[in-house]
């Protein structure tokens, strides 16, 4: 590694004072000087001009400042570079996690899978969950995120070009605001929704809620149904603000505070897993095989 001095160096010659370069260093002016003292012992040439109007560079000190600043960037660009090598070479897994895609799956099976494959971590990568991350997202699995988890359908997968493992069969429930009166119940009726506007995400985006839709509009056409077009945390602040309710499910009951996601009595269920690439790498494979051993004892 390079002298550490030489960047407080820098800095003392971009503030042109020792006092500032103390304020952005948090230390006392006096260890700045110190330091820079130490360092032109060290090289056996003085740096600045000292007096009582400030400090300037010497001619020798502008030409120790350009290679130095070039010295200092190389050395910070070289970090960067191994670490980069090293998280390649590392066994961590990167999950993708937003407001929609929750990873306490992993929490619930953590001692588990590591019973499995203890070298591998993981590195948890937050994004916005916007209808064009997600589609990026989900495209691309494998270069900045390996893993997401969410809801799904075989159409879903083929469209985002991506792997699922199945984990669970999540059973379709409905979000209350707190405030409705079905927020008291700790589980619905299905003709308590009969007159109550219930937001479903638009036909085609997943088979097993076309499915609901298409039965309750057959079969219980007293429920308004109002679609909308993709899952975001505006769609669940709107929920509250309309006292319209939502269709959810349980992992997202703690996405939105003022809202209850609350069972209902009917037999709708929709696959909850893990999405990945379709060419997944050797850690990301282990990681999916020991996982499915998990969800299968």
């Amino acid at each position: 590694m390079y002298n550490p001095h030489l960047e407080t160096f820098l800095i003392v010659a971009d503030s042109s004072s020792f006092s500032k370069a103390s304020q952005k260093l948090f230390i006392s002016p006096t260890a700045v000087i110190k330091q820079i003292n130490l360092l032109e012992n060290e090289i056996g040439f003085p740096l600045f001009y000292r007096d009582n109007k400030g400090i300037t560079l010497t001619d020798a000190g502008k030409s120790f400042y350009n290679d130095v600043t070039y010295l200092v960037q190389y050395v910070k660009d070289s970090i960067a570079r191994a670490k980069s090598v090293e998280k390649k070479n590392s066994h961590a897994i990167r999950l993708g996690t937003s407001i929609m895609t929750p990873c306490q799956f992993l929490l619930r099976v953590w001692n588990s899978v590591q019973q499995y494959c203890p070298e591998i971590k993981f590195e948890l990568i937050s994004f916005e969950n916007t209808a064009e991350n997600a589609r990026e997202i989900l495209n691309n699995l494998g270069k900045n995120i390996d893993i997401v988890a969410n809801i799904y359908d075989n159409n879903f997968l083929k469209e985002n070009h991506c792997n699922a493992l199945e984990l669970t069969k999540e059973s379709i429930c409905v979000a209350v605001p707190m405030y409705h009166p079905l927020a008291q119940k700790d589980i619905i009726d299905i003709k308590d929704l009969y007159g109550e506007n219930l937001m479903l995400i638009r036909q085609g985006w997943n088979s097993y809620i076309d499915c609901l839709r298409d039965d309750l509009l057959k079969y219980h056409s007293r429920i308004n149904i109002i679609d909308f077009q993709f899952y975001d945390i505006d769609i669940f602040n709107y929920c509250e603000s309309s006292g319209n309710l939502l269709m959810a499910i349980g992992n997202w009951r703690n996405i939105h505070p003022l809202l209850k996601v609350i069972p209902v009595n009917w037999d709708y269920t929709i696959p909850f897993g893990i999405m990945y690439s379709l060419e997944p790498s050797k850690d990301v494979k282990k990681f999916i095989k020991n996982i499915k051993k998990v969800y299968q004892n």
